[in-house]
């Protein structure tokens, strides 16, 4: 056998070689499935985080856009409120402007008309002028009086700077019932109430140059006493004219009639404007 051939030895050598070459290619191979799998781990790890992010980013920018809305309303009502809150503030002045201009006209009527015959009162934002009839007409008549006349202009030169102000005249009486010589003209004081308070609307309409837009008339007879008609001056109290003066919201608003102790409240039907109400019965 040659020398330089060993089979034996050569094939001892391969027999040692071969196992160990293939046990490190299993090796290898397994740290590269080992590897593949983790990669393949890490990237649907990744894609799942990815399309958690892209899920989370959506809500957000979804809680921004409301965020954003909201904030558009919250702006929209503070809005609201400062617009609300300065009508509230213009309406409180036109109430103070309105309280002095009320406070000034009660004042100037004062000074220009108040007398013995001629009182001022004011209340729940009516300016009521009361004038007895002896300055108005004389006893049993609806014409007026030269001092009637004059108590006439002065009133309308006063209100002639209010032009938004409404004015009611209104005839009031006792309750001594109407001459017999006189009930061709009035059939009872209803009658000669409201056609006092019809003269004095003509004579402001007419003479005196207010608009007669502004004003109306009303008769309530004997039924609005301010005074016991049992007595010589109670009944001198209730026989007068009443001018009441209020602003356009209260216009259509009556005065409150006075009532006797005793008595009922019930009221007889009372005539406004310049319908004439059936007479009573005496």
């Amino acid at each position: 056998m040659s020398e330089g051939k060993q089979p034996f030895t050569e094939y001892v050598t391969k027999a040692r070689r071969g196992p160990d070459a293939s046990r490190w290619g299993w090796i290898a191979a397994g740290i590269l499935a080992v590897l593949l799998v983790v990669s393949l781990l890490l990237w649907a790890s990744a894609i799942g985080k990815l399309r958690g992010l892209e899920s989370l980013r959506t809500r957000l920018d979804d809680a921004n856009a409301s965020l954003a809305s909201a904030q558009g309303e919250n702006q929209k009502d503070k809005d609201q409120i400062a617009a609300l809150q300065s009508k509230v503030a213009d309406l409180e002045q036109e109430k103070d402007t309105a309280a002095q201009m009320a406070k000034g006209l009660e004042n100037e009527m004062r000074a220009d008309l108040e007398s013995k015959d001629v009182t001022i009162s004011s209340l729940q934002g009516k300016l009521t002028v009361n004038i007895l009839d002896r300055v108005m007409f004389d006893s049993g008549e609806a014409i007026l009086k030269p001092a009637g006349e004059s108590v006439m202009r002065k009133i309308a030169a006063i209100l002639a700077g209010h032009p938004r102000l409404k004015i009611h005249v209104i005839g009031h009486t006792d309750n001594v019932p109407i001459r017999p010589e006189a009930r061709n003209r009035f059939a009872s004081n209803w009658e000669l109430s409201t056609a006092r308070a019809l003269a004095a609307v003509h004579f402001l309409t007419e003479k005196a140059g207010v608009d007669p837009r502004r004003v109306g008339a009303i008769g309530y007879g004997e039924y609005r006493p301010l005074a016991d008609n049992a007595t010589v001056e109670g009944r001198a109290r209730n026989r007068r004219i009443a001018i009441t003066i209020l602003p356009d919201e209260l216009a259509g608003a009556d005065t409150v009639p006075a009532v006797k102790p005793g008595t009922s409240t019930n009221s007889p039907p009372q005539s406004s404007g310049t319908e004439t109400p059936e007479p009573p019965v005496k």
